[in-house]
């Protein structure tokens, strides 16, 4: 009985192929193993038919299964020179064993895809331009509550057309991150807190247990433990209680 071949992958393409090893070292000359040995095993588990199939590189060969080969087989060697190889269309059975059989890939060389490569890059500009777009049309309390998580408290010293600035270089060094506080809305109340505390509003105690009115020390809320004390007043200005203390603030800062 003979085995079933394997169907061609689907959206394969006959073209040029190039392969670099993974890694820091590329040395000049790397030679992987071609056909099945003890000391390297080069085999494919077969689903259709539960097995493991010898694989073995043959120059004369259009398969790169043993049990596929017919008659004499010349055996080539799969050579990388400075951490690259290049395989022509032509050679289907050497670019199928490397693309898709042999057990070294991924984890001792890549195929080269450009493709995938350019869709990468061109997410990563559009989300930078995405962010860049965001932080122009920042308001500038919102834009002054997400550059203090990247500047500190330094952002109070600058002018709006520093922080939108500022904003813009953030957005394009770290688009990611700049989108994730941008639409947190705990980043505004956060800032909110503290911008009430540097206008002497409200207090926070040298334990950072305790947030009180400066007026007349009344308490407002005690700090859980091992919990930033700002992050938690922007969860109680979230509560029944807390919008009120919010709105009384907000008329102070104003």
């Amino acid at each position: 009985m003979s085995k079933q071949k394997i169907s061609q992958p689907e959206g394969w393409e006959i073209k040029d192929r190039n392969y670099y090893l993974t890694g820091s070292a590329s040395p000049i000359t790397f030679t992987i193993p071609s056909k099945h040995t003890r000391k390297h095993p080069l085999l494919w588990f077969d689903e259709n038919t539960g097995t493991q199939r010898e694989l073995r590189y043959a120059t004369n060969q259009s398969s790169v299964f043993v049990d596929e080969q017919k008659g004499e087989s010349t055996m080539g060697h799969i050579m990388f020179t400075d951490g690259v190889l290049t395989v022509k269309k032509e050679e289907q059975a050497l670019q199928k064993l490397l693309s898709i059989y042999h057990p070294l890939k991924t984890h001792r060389f890549k195929e080269l895809e450009p493709q995938k490569i350019a869709i990468t890059e061109l997410d990563e500009l559009e989300y930078e331009i995405n962010a860049l777009n965001a932080a122009r049309d920042m308001d500038i309390d919102h834009a002054e509550a997400v550059l203090r998580v990247e500047v500190g408290s330094g952002v109070s010293k600058l002018s709006s057309k520093e922080i939108k600035r500022d904003l813009l270089l953030f957005a394009k060094k770290n688009p990611l991150l700049f989108v994730e506080l941008a639409t947190d809305e705990n980043v505004t109340l956060r800032n909110f807190g503290i911008k009430a505390t540097e206008a002497n509003i409200i207090a926070l105690s040298q334990d950072q247990r305790s947030i009180t009115w400066v007026t007349n020390g009344k308490k407002l809320m005690t700090v859980p433990f091992d919990e930033n004390p700002y992050s938690a007043f922007a969860a109680f200005l979230k509560t029944d209680e807390g919008i009120e203390i919010y709105k009384s603030i907000q008329k102070k800062l104003k």
